[in-house]
């Protein structure tokens, strides 16, 4: 097949907040999604990560929770009892959001490191809506897209040990959506970056 008749990918980072390390016996308790840009055979497109972004807070599942797990977030629980969105209804509407936001191309989840994200995410997707707008294995890892263009061991890999330039002027503050647009920041500049030893310009 033609490269330039391969479908172009949307990618789109995402970032949710958990009470507990596996999805089933704890929650995701909230999900934010950020379009970071598109690639296709021309290249990477980006996107502004504010523009088209996607937020919810879900009701528990279970009774179970990591103290340390839900600290992190600062979500409380009981409040998401009450006021969170049922996880079918949530988890519909974020599919939704998915297919409107990468029409004409193959979405993609990016997450940093996305095994986590990635657990949460495609267990919900399955487990209330049925199926995943990303398929089984549409996720890219931006710890591993790092490690591959430095040269570097997976597990040598740490965002304090990143070139400053790489990383988001934005902060990390464990809200889904904040979290999800910061990462996409550091998805575009890694997708640009030609390396260690490239030359060229790098966006801010």
């Amino acid at each position: 097949m033609s490269a330039r008749r391969v479908k172009p990918s949307c990618y789109i980072s995402v970032d949710i907040e958990a009470d507990g390390p596996i999805p089933g016996p704890y929650s995701m308790l909230s999900i934010g999604a950020a379009v970071a840009g598109t690639q296709d055979a021309d290249g990477f497109t980006a996107a502004d990560p504010e523009k088209l972004t996607f937020y919810r807070e879900l009701r528990p599942v279970s009774a179970d929770f990591d103290p340390e797990a839900l600290a992190v977030s600062g979500l409380d629980r009981a409040r998401l009892a009450v006021e969170g969105a049922e996880p079918a209804l949530a988890l519909a509407e974020f599919s939704d959001w998915v297919g409107e936001v990468s029409a004409g191309a193959q979405p993609v989840m990016c997450g940093y490191p996305a095994s986590y994200d990635w657990t949460f995410l495609y267990w919900y997707l399955i487990r209330f809506t049925g199926a995943s707008p990303f398929g089984h294995s549409g996720c890219l890892d931006m710890k591993t897209l790092y490690a591959t263009k430095a040269g570097l061991p997976l597990r040598a890999v740490a965002k304090r040990t990143m070139p400053a330039h790489l990383l988001s002027a934005r902060r990390h503050t464990h809200h889904a959506l904040d979290d999800a647009i910061e990462q996409a920041d550091l998805l575009v500049n890694l997708m640009v970056w030609p390396g260690p030893g490239g030359s060229g310009p790098v966006p801010g």
